[in-house]
Parts: structure tokens; sequence; C-alpha cells
């Protein structure tokens, strides 16, 4: 990272508080020259029977076009409010957006805007074009109210209003997740300036104001489900911020100029002193775009520095949402203040999904301790994460899923089982006797380590994110089931190393293949037991007697049909060839066989491992049968075009050399080439397919008689026909969402890859 600047401020605008002690009924109100501004509020509550909650909550207004003959904005508004329970360690979240945003978001995806991905893009258009926002985000009904001679914001209901008093009340609610907060923020010190005197540079390089109120008196209630719970204790923070570029093009707001990312943490520690720190970062540079540290004494006196250490410590959360990884304990060292201390997350899942700050961002209660000045100090914090996102493209995206579903397979299959680990793979925990006199070292050698041999390489991993998506799509909560990524891996890695044998294959996931390595009686035992391992995620979840059946049934219906469709491929289609190439109804047939064969070995897996998915999230039985039909068609026209890449590769010069020819398999675009072509070129394609050939002119040759018919070309066509068939059927079954939407990019970018 470059060395930090000790001043980010370049531009001041007329209506910011000049030198001075700060005019809170001048500046809490809104600011004529800003285009961005925000209200932020954060309450640590306990409430009369014991238990701790804190919340969050901000009101935006951000410019969506510039008059610069009127100096006038037109603002679009949202508000996000989140609440943490912290013995029932649930995040309860709320975004409300501007009821123009699948308008104004549509237009910009159109222009290329927004989203870099074409596939995200492609689903982000299709389901704006309904007039709708993803889940969790959720349109305002109305027209926010905002006062420019008082303080008085609201929107939908939602409404932060300053009181005669000087006090703040804020009330929230959301009826359908029956959520509620009704408190008041009475401040106990005066307003603070942040940054260099209050200037601070923005995220767009814009530059702000920023001040705050470092700990408010609260009361009030909270609402949660079925409880209306009165606050008994509490503790509130106030924040303002509100800027703009210096310079505006008359009728657009400027876009953003940087890639700016930061950490920010505010506490209240038990000595009476509050601290706030954050850390601006340019991602595509490393540039640090302004880094300030403040704190206040128990007196109200400001200090403030540049040098200080705000480091994530620890493992990271991985969120099953967005495969997004966050830091849930922060260490944070500041030499001039003599303070040294960690914050730790109440807990770790308060990741808070919305379109404002894409895909989302983390915002939550930590519990700080350490010292300062040598005395011991604590108190509860918040901290937020954003923009620092593990993927921009699908690509990546499942890069990150393979590297969730790596860790779920090392925790269930770890290469130094504890006891209790060894007992559970070998029978359960507790049942001793059946590892007694077990050598260790050997079982890990045999049994462990061939399937962790490939399931350490990581596959495109796209079967465990099919069962976590489906999860989640059906309004169900994927992370209580994080360690589920691991079960479709190892069935899929299972049926890899038995089919590396069976096929005689020495290469897997660009390394030796199992049997290779270890030996074939070894790598036949080591992957079935493969099969039997994810028992591990339905024996642990947490679900009734009938949904477990439900779950253990799915699984064993998609052993059985892969297995057979392994029968089948094993079996082939050659014995049908004599009457093929004599009768066009049995050529026609070969299609189906094919087609059958994909249906049984890839498809109906997926299909099943969906259905599962929707199992966990307590999805209907109408939801579990449509999506286990979407993702059969997905299944089949994946194999489809598997099939036909391995042509194409050979066509465009790419590493593959037409390997399913010299395999002599009859895969789908043979199969089809087959039913369209005259006798004679059905007789000659044929022959150098049965020929398993390796000269490249006779491959090029059957690759010929393929486009003469356009086998290829309508295979792809089919693919996607099928595909989009699916799709028309589970579309209205599945509420417009972030996971839906990702869901649909994810399936065209599986069908639509060119590797």
């Amino acid at each position: 990272m470059k060395k930090k600047s000790p001043s980010p401020a370049k531009f001041f605008a007329a209506d910011w508080p000049k030198d001075g002690p700060i005019d809170l009924n001048v500046h809490d109100l809104p600011h004529l020259s800003s285009s961005t501004e925000w209200w932020y509020m954060h309450s640590h509550i306990k409430v009369e029977d014991g238990r701790e909650f804190s919340l969050f909550a901000s009101f935006f207004q951000h410019a969506i076009s510039y008059d610069k003959a009127t100096g006038k904005s037109d603002y679009g508004h949202s508000v996000i409010w989140g609440i943490s329970d912290l013995k029932e360690k649930k995040y309860h979240t709320v975004s409300l957006v501007d009821k123009r945003a699948p308008k104004l978001g549509l237009e910009r995806l159109k222009k290329g805007e927004l989203v870099k991905d074409p596939y995200i893009r492609r689903a982000g258009i299709e389901m704006l074009s309904k007039g709708v926002m993803p889940y969790p985000d959720e349109l305002l009904k109305k027209t926010p109210t905002i006062s420019y001679t008082k303080l008085n914001l609201n929107y939908d209901g939602n409404t932060f209003e300053k009181l005669k008093d000087g006090s703040y009340q804020l009330h929230l609610a959301h009826k359908e997740l029956k959520l509620g907060v009704d408190i008041n923020f009475k401040p106990k010190k005066a307003p603070v300036r942040h940054g260099d005197n209050g200037v601070v540079r923005g995220v767009s390089a814009e530059d702000m104001f920023y001040y705050f109120i470092p700990r408010c008196e609260v009361k009030g209630t909270l609402k949660l489900k079925k409880e209306n719970l009165k606050i008994k204790s509490a503790s509130g923070w106030y924040d303002h911020e509100f800027g703009c570029h210096a310079e505006r093009k008359e009728g657009q707001i400027d876009e953003a100029k940087k890639d700016v990312s930061w950490n920010w943490i505010a506490m209240q520690l038990d000595n009476g002193c509050e601290l706030t720190a954050y850390d601006l970062i340019d991602l595509k540079t490393g540039e640090d775009c302004g880094s300030f540290i403040i704190m206040i004494d128990k007196a109200g006196k400001r200090y403030y520095s540049t040098k200080f250490s705000l480091k994530p410590v620890g493992e990271l959360w991985t969120s099953t949402r967005t495969f997004n990884e966050y830091p849930s304990k922060w260490k944070l060292d500041v030499p001039e203040f003599g303070l040294s201390v960690i914050a730790d997350a109440a807990f770790p899942n308060q990741e808070f999904a919305t379109v404002i700050s894409k895909p989302a961002f983390w915002e939550g209660r930590m519990n700080v301790t350490g010292k300062m000045k040598g005395k011991k100090v604590s108190g509860p914090a918040y901290i937020e994460r954003h923009g620092f996102v593990n993927s921009s493209n699908m690509k990546e995206f499942l890069k990150a899923v393979s590297k969730a579903t790596l860790n779920s397979v090392r925790k269930i299959l770890p290469l130094d089982p504890t006891q209790e680990k060894f007992e559970e793979l070998v029978s359960k925990k507790g049942n001793k006797h059946l590892t007694e006199g077990l050598d260790k070292n050997a079982y890990i050698e045999k049994f462990i380590k061939p399937i962790r041999e490939i399931t350490d390489r990581s596959g495109k991993s796209w079967r465990s994110y099919a069962t976590i998506a489906c999860c989640d799509a059906v309004g169900g909560n994927s992370q209580i089931a994080i360690d589920w990524l691991a079960l479709p891996e190892l069935m899929h890695v299972g049926s890899l190393m038995v089919d590396d044998v069976q096929d005689k294959s020495t290469v897997r996931r660009g390394g030796p293949a199992a049997h290779v390595v270890h030996g074939e009686a070894t790598a036949i035992n080591s992957g079935t037991a493969a099969y039997f391992i994810g028992q591990y995620c339905i024996y642990h979840i947490d679900k009734y007697a009938e949904g477990k059946v439900k779950i253990y049934n799915a699984y064993f219906e998609a052993m059985r049909a892969s297995h057979s469709g392994q029968a089948m491929d094993i079996y082939g289609l050659d014995y049908m060839m004599p009457a093929a190439l004599k009768d066009d109804e049995v050529a026609k047939l070969l299609q189906k066989r094919v087609i059958a064969t994909h249906r049984l070995k890839s498809a109906a897996p997926a299909a099943y491992l969906a259905r599962i998915g929707v199992l966990l999230g307590e999805g209907t039985d109408e939801q579990a049968e449509a999506m286990g039909n979407y993702f059969e068609a997905l299944g089949i026209s994946f194999q489809i075009i598997d099939d036909t890449l391995n042509l194409k590769g050979f066509k465009d010069h790419l590493k593959t050399k037409g390997e399913d020819i010299t395999a002599g398999k009859i895969t789908y675009p043979i199969a089809k080439a087959l039913a369209l072509l005259d006798k004679k070129d059905r007789a000659r394609l044929w022959k150098i397919v049965s020929m398993k050939t390796e000269n490249l002119k006779l491959i090029a040759e059957a690759v010929s008689l393929l486009d003469k018919v356009k086998a290829i070309e309508l295979c792809e066509r089919e693919a996607k026909t099928i595909l989009e068939r699916a799709w028309k059927k589970i579309d209205p079954m599945l509420r417009d969402s972030m996971v839906k939407l990702n869901l649909r990019a994810f399936s065209w970018f599986v069908l639509e890859r060119t590797y």
C-alpha cells in the first residue's frame, strides 16, 4: 500500500460547517451542495429480560441528475437498517430503495455500467425489466419527504426526526418481517469532526464533510417478531456525512472515479472514551485514500492520528450467499493513544446484502477488549467492511465457491483427524471399539488421502453451488448448512475416482488419477466410500425426522440414477450401429439413448441435489419438483455443450484434439449427425469414429461431416432451448432475489463457457 496522506481534503463547499462548533440546527439538515448525503445511527441495547441487541440504520439521498443552471439535484432515496440478536445470533435486515431504481438500474445496465460480468448484467436486465428489485432489496412505495427547515426524514413511515429538546427520534418498521424500532437518541457529548477537521475522501473520490455524536442516551422499544421489548439500558451513536465532487457536468452526476473500499470502526469504551477510525483504499492501485482515527475522551476532547493499525486477525468467515470472506476479529493499535484492543464479532453472520453496496457489505456488533494506557478497557462497537469482494464475475464467483467447498471437505475429511473425527469417519463419535487396534496412519494413507488427492485439486463445484443456491432461492438460510458444500463434491469425486479406473483414465483435474497414485483397489474402495462420507451432513442437520428421510431418499435416488447412467456409458452404443447404418429410425433413436445416459449419469444427480437444497430451505413440494426439473435440464444441457466443446476445440485449435472421436464415443453431436447424414456419409463418419484414430486429418474429416449437417450448431441451440423451457416453469415459483439472479447468470455461464 502506498504511503498514507495526512490530508485528503481538496474541496470545501459553501454550506459546510466553518471552523468552530458545529451548529446542529443548521448542519443536521440536508445540504443543497451535496450529491451524496446520509444520516446514520446505531445503538447497543439491553432489554429488561437481559437479552442484548445492536441495531443500525442509515437514511440516504443520492443525486440522480444535476441541473447546473438552477443548482438543484434530483435525488434518489434509500433506507437500510439491521438488528443483531446476540443471544440467537440472528441478523435481521431491511433495505428499501427508490421506487425508480428498477428503471434507473435498467438504463445503466444496458449502457454496460454497474456490472462487469455479462451473465450477471443479462440476468439483471431480465429481472429489472419486470419493474422489481432483487430481494432483499424492496422498493419504497412513496416518494420520501425531507424537510429543509428542520431534520425530519420520512421514508415510507421509517422516520428520523429531531425533536425540540435536541434529541433524535428513530422509528423503523417492517410489517412482513414483523420488525420494529422506536427509540430516542439524546446526545451526551457535543458533535465531533472526523477526518481532516471534518473533511474526508468519499468512496467515489468525492470530498465529504463528516461529523458524529459519539455517545447518546437511548430509550424506547424494539419489536422482534411477536415480542415488544422495552429497553432497560442502551448507548447510541449518530453520524452525518454529506458531499460532492468539486466539478459536476450539467445534467448528470459524475460516475465513481475510483474503486474505493473501506474499513470503519466505532467503539464506546467503559472508561468513558469513544474511538472511531476509517481506512479508505483504492483496490486497483493500492493507494490509501485517507485514514484517520479520532478519540474523544471522557470530557469530550477530540484527539486524532493517522498512525494506527486496524488489521484482521484469525480465520475468515465465508458467506454462502455471496461467497465473500469477512474477518470476524480485528486488532486495533494506536501507539499515540496507548491503545491496543481486539474487536471480536458477536457472531460472524452479519452480512448485509443490498444493491446499495453490491453485492453486500459486513456491518455488525463487535465486543472490544484490551488496554488503554496500561488499563483494561472494554465495550461494544460496530465495524463496517465494504467493497472487499472475492469476485466481480461468474468465473471468479465459482472459484470462491470451489474454495469454500474445499474448506468444507477439509473439515469433514481432515488429513489429521482427531480421535473423535476418526471414530466418526469409521462409524460415529463414541463408537470407540471399531477404532480399537486400528492403525490410524494406515487409515489416513489408504482411506482419506486417495479422496483428498482429487478434492484438493478443486473442480468447478457447480453441483455444490446448486444445493446452496436452491436453499436460499426458496427463502431458506444456507449459512447453517455451509458444510453441505462438501456432499455434492464428495459424491462427484467418488464417481470420478471409480470412473477413472473403469475408463482407464490416467489424468484427473490436471494431475494423476487416484488409481495411478494409490492403486486401483484403493481408489475403488475410497471412491466408493466417498459416497457415504457425505452422510455426515445429513446426520448432523437440525431437521425433523420426515425432512431427513426425504433428504436421504433424494440422495440415494441420485446415487442409483448416476450408477445406472454409468452402466449405460460403460456399455456404450456400438451395439446399435449395425442397425443404425441401415435404418433411419434407429439412427434417430441414438440421440435419445445418449440423452438418457446424460440424464442418468449427470443430470439426475444435479436434480436431486437441487431438491435437497429446496428441502434444506423448507420450500414447497412444487418448488422442489420444479427446481429438480430445472437442474435436470441444466445437467443435460451441460453435457450436450460438453460434447460440442470437444469438437469445437478441435476446430478452433484449442487444447482438445477431438478426444471423443479418438475414444470412439458416440456423443450427442455425433448421434445427431448420424441421424441427419445420408447413409453413405453416415457409414463414413462411423468408420472414422470406430477406428479410435489419433490421425488429425481423419478427425478433421469427421468434424467436417458434422458441419455438413450443422450438428454442432443444432446441439448448442437445443441445449439452450432445453434450459430456457425449464426456466420458464421455475421462474414464477421463485421470488425475484439476488440469489435467483445469480442462479440465472450461473446457468448461462455454465452453458456458454468456452472450456
